[in-house]
């Protein structure tokens, strides 16, 4: 009877091992689930009204981890590729203005589900909107109209590794303020 509880113990523990090695790959530090990276900026109307701090934040409140952060300031040459999508529409001219009228906070942000949530935590793009239908996001907090919107989120993951590339993997060439 010693002998077979001693075997089956062994083999309990034996599948055990085997398991929690097999999973332990899967269930790994962050639950599982893998983490996605998505770029955030708080554009110069953010950073003139002082909401840099309280959107900050609400950033690491929702679990994001800022993973690198500079404030810099784009010129013309610069906004415009960054939001070359949109050259060929009517608002680009005044967009690419407003964009070069001060400096922006760019931030790296990671969590599982990353570029959703923080696109579900800026709401919708005209801020007007958003004050009526997402009061609690941040374009209701600080923007202003479907331009001066406060801030900018990555809105696929392709974007995002552009956008996180743009402002932090290529040679910088704007000004850095710190």
């Amino acid at each position: 009877m010693k002998i077979r509880l001693v075997l089956l113990g062994s083999r309990f523990l034996f599948f055990f091992v085997l398991v929690s090695i097999a999973f332990s790959g899967i269930f790994a530090s962050n639950g599982g689930m893998e983490t996605e990276k998505t770029l955030a900026m708080i554009k110069p109307d953010g950073l003139r009204g002082n909401y840099t701090d309280r959107i900050r934040r609400a950033i690491v409140e929702s679990g994001f981890r800022i993973l690198k952060e500079r404030v810099v300031e784009l010129d013309e040459d610069r906004a415009s590729r960054f939001y070359a999508e949109h050259s060929s529409k009517s608002f680009f001219p005044t967009l690419v203005k407003y964009m070069t009228s001060g400096p922006v906070c760019v931030m790296v942000l990671e969590k599982q589900n990353a570029i959703a949530d923080w696109r579900a935590m800026i709401g919708p793009t005209d801020a007007t909107k958003a004050k009526a239908t997402h009061p609690n996001s941040i374009r209701a907090m600080c923007g202003l109209d479907s331009e001066k919107n406060c801030v900018h989120g990555s809105d696929s993951l392709q974007s995002a590794q552009r956008e996180i590339s743009f402002f932090f993997e290529e040679t910088v060439a704007f000004k850095i303020w710190f």
